[in-house]
């Protein structure tokens, strides 16, 4: 049974290190805005590579920080029906909201997304405006970067959820 808190805790560090890694950009992804804004009003010059970077940072701060939500149960949910219940039956609403929600969803992006990914990268695919960012196919690779940390941040949550069932 420890081993199993154990590897809990292993596959928790995931969404913990994406998590971080998003933090990380959101101070770029400030100052890149406000540089953009102050440019674009400010003396009336655009840049397409800047505002598509805006959107890279935008994807990847909310791709690699959807586990670390999940991680710290800061997700949506119907709170109204959900704090009627005791600690027990929450534990236990989770657990089937993993087995039999996120992670079918999540595989099921994995499987939907992988042609979409094969074929971006395969033709190196860039931005479709001129000035653009040569890297799309790099953007859409976060699809199932995404669903793959989602993925071990449930098996983490399933594992706990576990021992605190048996307890």
């Amino acid at each position: 049974m420890m081993g199993d808190n154990r590897l809990s805790k292993i596959l928790d560090r995931c969404a913990y290190y994406a998590g971080s890694m998003a933090a990380w950009l959101f101070m770029p992804l400030l100052l890149l805005t406000a540089a953009v804004a102050l440019l674009r009003y400010g003396f009336n010059f655009g840049h397409i590579a800047a505002q598509e970077t805006i959107t890279y940072l935008h994807a990847f701060i909310i791709t690699l920080g959807v586990s670390y939500t999940w991680k710290k149960d800061g997700h949506v949910r119907v709170d109204i029906l959900y704090n009627k219940h005791s600690d027990k039956k929450r534990v236990l609403i989770n657990l089937i909201g993993n087995l039999f929600l996120l992670l079918p969803v999540c595989v099921g992006i994995l499987i939907i997304s992988w042609d979409y990914v094969i074929s971006a990268w395969l033709a190196l695919e860039g931005s479709r405006e001129a000035g653009g960012l040569p890297l799309v196919f790099i953007l859409k690779s976060l699809i199932p970067v995404m669903a793959g940390l989602l993925v071990v941040q449930a098996l983490a949550d399933i594992i706990r959820q576990s021992l605190q069932l048996r307890a």
